[in-house]
C-alpha cells in the first residue's frame, strides 16, 4: 500500500497513478498516515458516481468508522483536512444547500470590474518591488501573495493578518504534525475578524456573512469563512504557481503561450487538466458497503477524490496526446452538490497574475534545473514550494 502523498511529493505523479491504475483499476487502496488505509477514486466516472450519489457517499465526516474505531486518534495531522465541522462541507442536502447559499450569494455579488482592477494593481506593485533586483521566488513572492491579498480584501482583513493567515494555511494543507495548531490559529485570526465587523459592519464577505440569514449563529458565520478562504487561498496559489511551472520547464507548452498560439484561458485549463488545484479531494464516506470499480467498499470507508487522475484517464482522451483547446469537461472543481462555489473569481485571479507576469517579466527564465523544484509537503496539493527566476533587471530595461 502506497502513501497518498506519493501522489503529489514525488517527481512524477502521473508515473505513480498510471503505475496504481495498472495495479488496482480506477480505486486503489492508499494509506493516508500509517495504519490509516482509503480509497483513492482514480476514474472519472467513478469519480462522478460518488460525488453525485450523495445519500451513498456522504461527506459528512462523522461516518468514518476508522475514526469511531479510535484507528484515527482525535489529534491526527488529518483532522483539519478530514475531521466534521458543523459547514457547508460537512453536510449533506438540505442542510448543504442552507449553508451553501450563503457562499454562493458571497461570490455573485462580487463585482468582478473592480475585482480586475485591484488585482492588476496588485500584480504591479508586487512585481515592481522586485523588479529592480532581477531575481524573484514566483511562489513566495507573487502566486502565494496575489490571492492572499484579493482574498484580505474581500473580507475585510488587513495585509499582516493574511501574511499570518498563510502561514496557517500551509501548516493546515501540510496534514503534518503542525497542522492542528496552524488550524486553531487560521481560525482564532478570523474569528477576530468577525467579532470587529459585527461592532463595524462594512461593505465585505465578513459582514455579509454576519447579516445572511440562512447562518444560524457565529459559529456557522466563522466555518463560512474557513470554508471560503482556505480553499480560495491554496487552489488559485496553486493555480497560478503550475501555470508559471509549466511556462518555465515544458517548452512546448511555454512557446504556445508566448507565441500567442495558446490563450492564456486554454493555458489555464490546460494546467486544470494536468495539474489541477487539488490533486487530491478529501473525502466521501460509504453509507452502507457497496461496489465502485470493482472494488467491494465497506461501510464507513473514506473515499478520497483522485481529481488529477481522474483527469488523467484514459478512457476520458481516447488516446490523444494533448488536451483539446477549449475542453473543460475537466474534474479540477469537482462535481455533483459540492462542486468549487467560486471557479470565476479564481480564474479571474489567476488569469490576471498571468497575464502581468507575462507582460511585465518578458524574459523570466528558471534559476534552478527543473529537477530541483519540489511541491509544498502535501497529500492533497501539489504546489511548487519555490520557483526561483531572473530576468532583465528594471534598471537594466530599455
Amino acid at each position: 500500500m502506497i502513501p497518498l502523498s506519493a501522489t503529489t511529493t514525488c517527481p512524477d505523479p502521473h508515473g505513480v497513478i498510471r503505475g496504481l491504475r495498472r495495479e488496482w483499476g480506477d480505486v486503489a487502496w492508499v494509506e493516508l498516515e500509517p495504519g490509516v488505509g482509503a480509497w483513492l477514486v482514480m476514474g472519472y466516472q467513478e469519480l462522478l458516481t460518488i460525488t453525485r450519489q450523495e445519500k451513498l457517499y456522504s461527506r459528512d465526516a462523522r461516518h468514518w468508522r476508522l475514526f469511531q474505531e479510535g484507528v484515527v486518534p482525535p489529534d491526527s495531522g488529518l483532522g483539519p483536512m478530514m475531521f466534521w465541522r458543523p459547514n457547508v462541507i460537512g453536510a449533506d442536502g438540505a442542510e448543504h444547500r442552507r449553508l451553501r447559499r450563503p457562499i454562493d450569494d458571497g461570490v455573485a455579488a462580487i463585482d468582478q470590474r473592480r475585482m480586475r482592477r485591484s488585482v492588476e494593481a496588485m500584480c504591479r506593485q508586487l512585481i515592481e518591488d522586485f523588479a529592480e533586483r532581477g531575481s524573484a521566488d514566483l511562489v513566495g513572492d507573487y502566486a502565494a501573495v496575489v490571492p492572499m491579498l484579493a482574498i484580505a480584501g474581500l473580507f475585510g482583513l488587513d495585509t499582516g493578518q493574511g501574511h499570518e493567515l498563510l502561514a496557517a494555511l500551509r501548516a493546515l494543507f501540510g496534514s503534518a504534525e503542525d497542522s492542528q495548531a496552524g488550524n486553531r490559529r487560521f481560525e482564532e485570526i478570523l474569528g477576530g475578524l468577525m467579532r470587529a465587523k459585527k461592532e463595524a459592519p462594512a461593505d465585505d464577505l465578513t459582514s455579509h456573512f454576519l447579516a445572511h440569514a440562512d447562518l444560524r449563529d457565529e459559529a456557522e458565520v466563522l466555518q463560512s469563512m474557513v470554508v471560503m478562504i482556505s480553499a480560495a487561498q491554496e487552489t488559485t496559489t496553486t493555480w497560478i504557481a503550475q501555470t508559471f511551472r509549466l511556462m518555465l520547464t515544458d517548452p512546448r507548452f511555454a512557446g504556445r503561450l508566448r507565441g500567442g498560439r495558446l490563450g492564456v484561458d486554454d493555458a489555464l485549463d490546460e494546467v486544470l487538466w494536468r495539474d489541477p488545484p487539488m490533486t487530491n479531494m478529501p473525502a466521501r464516506y460509504a453509507l452502507r458497503d457497496t461496489e465502485l470499480g470493482g472494488r467491494r467498499i465497506a461501510r464507513g470507508d473514506a473515499l478520497i477524490l483522485g481529481l488529477s487522475a481522474a483527469n488523467d484517464d484514459p478512457r476520458v482522451h481516447g488516446g490523444a496526446t494533448e488536451i483539446e483547446l477549449g475542453n473543460r469537461a475537466h474534474l479540477a472543481w469537482s462535481a455533483g452538490p459540492h462542486v468549487c462555489p467560486a471557479p470565476v473569481p479564481a480564474r479571474l485571479i489567476t488569469r490576471t497574475a498571468v497575464e502581468t507576469a507575462l507582460h511585465l517579466l518578458p524574459d523570466v527564465r528558471l534559476s534552478v534545473n527543473a529537477a530541483e523544484l519540489t511541491p509544498h509537503p502535501s497529500p492533497w496539493t501539489r504546489c511548487p514550494a519555490s520557483l526561483p527566476v531572473h530576468f532583465r533587471a528594471l534598471g537594466d530595461r530599455s
